[in-house]
């Protein structure tokens, strides 16, 4: 057996555990630990590094799960042998007989030739982000989530590996009926709610639930997944505009879809809110015949800066006629991945007999956890604390905009996480980003999310002209949206000086 040394204090911040599997997966990688040399057991080596037993039972599951070390009932833990690891991109050491025959463990270091993709590349290359979709990951809880993920799986119960309910847990759909009734005003039972891991499988599911070749009206600009998710599904979407009036009632009536896709809290790009009274034509609308469906996308109702929260439209449904869709990307972690969808007591009968046969998407530990994280207060908690963070950066951005004549008027304000941004100059839109994408800023125009008339040109024109902004830069100004989840006070105000030079 050998003894492993692991600079614990050094290097980048990051969990013990992750720095001891890291540390032993480079000496594997590398040559330095042998094929079929014994590690120190977890108690040992737990005792050599003045850590908790469990960091270190953890470490050595992550290096198990990928196939570095291998366990040996009654005797341990050692090394594998990886040189069949070739297609995950790991070069192998070579040793030559002399270096095997002197025991040496010195071998070839590894090429640490991490291939990156564009995507990678891209990101490495920003250094403002002003994205409408990241948010502030630096205060995420990882204290707390790391406590709960090692209780959920030091349980070690047998259910954690099976395939369990394809709506997702019980206690977890349960955690979010309650949490929704008190926050969001939204009158559900754990059986009417679906989870996945996001909003765009809900949506094909949703699809399915519905029946094939249903008309469904969205405005226009919107959130383009949703849009381009029900095209692929083989819906039919057609679009209005989200200027003044947005869906009022007689542009509904006079497109005659089957389902609403409509976001009444915070309209995503616009950041409109819908009016009460608009709300109840639309639900009226819904109740006149079957068939007829409101699709609510609540997808960042918790961040509001002014005034009373603005209540689901979920919560005024006394028909059935409302399907609530939610997620927890922008509140705890893109990465999380688990969204859900409310469905009318109707709708969950369908899904029961169509859909009820498909495996849940999201991983069952994951669910624990998040679990675990609402019911105990954490996410209350955090959510408070974000608000307050959010806030803060919300007012400091608009303060920001006050100093610079470029900036014709903010719309959007007061939630979510972005506002809009109308800017003089001689400059495109589509200029303006890319010479800011040039210069380490990651912003956006408002014409990115406009659906395009596809069919019938001659309507383009109608569809575009009738918001400000989203017409060609040509005849009207620039719309930018600039996020303020992601960037610092001191990133926002050198984002806004790197704006201000591109712009005049």
């Amino acid at each position: 057996m050998i003894e492993i040394m692991v600079d614990l204090q050094g290097g980048a911040k990051a969990p013990l555990y992750e720095k001891i599997y890291g540390h032993i997966r480079g000496e594997i990688i590398c040559g330095r630990l042998l094929p079929g040399e014994k590690l120190p057991s977890t108690r040992l080596l737990a005792g050599n590094l003045a850590v908790s037993r469990s960091t270190v039972e953890m470490a050595y599951h992550q290096l198990l799960a990928e196939g570095y070390i291998k366990a040996e009932p009654c005797r341990g833990f050692f090394v594998c042998d990886i040189t069949e690891l070739y297609q995950l991109g790991i070069e192998t050491p070579q040793r030559t007989a002399g270096q095997a025959a002197a025991g040496g463990r010195r071998g070839k270091r590894a090429a640490a030739a991490e291939r990156e993709t564009a995507e990678e590349r891209k990101a490495a290359d920003v250094r403002i982000d002003f994205s409408p979709y990241a948010i502030d990951t630096g205060h995420f809880p990882y204290n707390i989530w790391r406590k709960l993920y090692r209780n959920v799986l030091l349980d070690d119960g047998e259910e954690l590996v099976l395939s369990g309910d394809g709506q997702g847990d019980y206690g977890l759909r349960c955690a979010i009926a309650v949490y929704l009734h008190r926050a969001r005003g939204v009158n559900c039972r754990p059986e009417q709610m679906v989870l996945g891991a996001g909003n765009e499988y809900l949506e094909l599911l949703l699809a399915q639930i519905l029946g094939s070749g249903k008309k469904v009206l969205m405005e226009n600009p919107t959130y383009l997944q949703a849009y381009r998710t029900f095209r692929n599904a083989g819906c039919e979407v057609e679009t209005v505009s989200a200027g003044e009036g947005g869906l009022s009632e007689d542009a509904v009536r006079g497109k005659n879809p089957d389902v609403i896709y409509m976001m009444p809290s915070h309209q995503f790009p616009m950041g409109t809110v819908m009016p009460f009274g608009q709300r109840l034509a639309l639900l009226r609308w819904a109740s006149e015949a079957e068939g007829r469906f409101l699709i609510e996308d609540d997808h960042d109702s918790e961040y509001r800066y002014r005034g009373k929260p603005i209540p689901a439209l979920q919560g005024q449904d006394s028909s059935g006629k409302v399907i609530y869709l939610g997620t927890f990307s922008k509140s705890i972690a893109p990465s999380l991945r688990i969204s859900y969808m409310v469905l009318p007591e109707s709708l969950a009968e369908v899904y029961r007999e169509k859909c009820g046969f498909y495996s849940t998407t999201v991983p069952r530990v994951q669910q624990e956890v998040l679990r675990a994280f609402i019911e105990e207060g954490h996410f209350e908690r955090h959510l408070n604390r974000m608000r307050g963070i959010y806030r803060g950066k919300h007012d400091f951005l608009l303060g920001e905009l006050k100093r610079y004549g470029w900036v014709r008027a903010v719309g959007g304000a007061h939630a979510g996480l972005h506002v809009l941004v109308t800017a003089e100059s001689a400059r495109t839109e589509a200029e303006l980003c890319r010479l800011a994408r040039e210069r380490g800023v990651q912003i956006s125009g408002l014409s990115g999310y406009v659906v395009e008339a596809r069919r019938e040109p001659q309507k383009k024109t109608a569809d575009r002209a009738a918001y400000d902004g989203a017409r060609s830069a040509e005849q009207t100004p620039a719309v930018l949206l600039l996020g303020y989840g992601k960037p610092t006070e001191q990133e926002i105000v050198q984002g806004l000086e790197i704006l201000n030079e591109i712009v005049n």
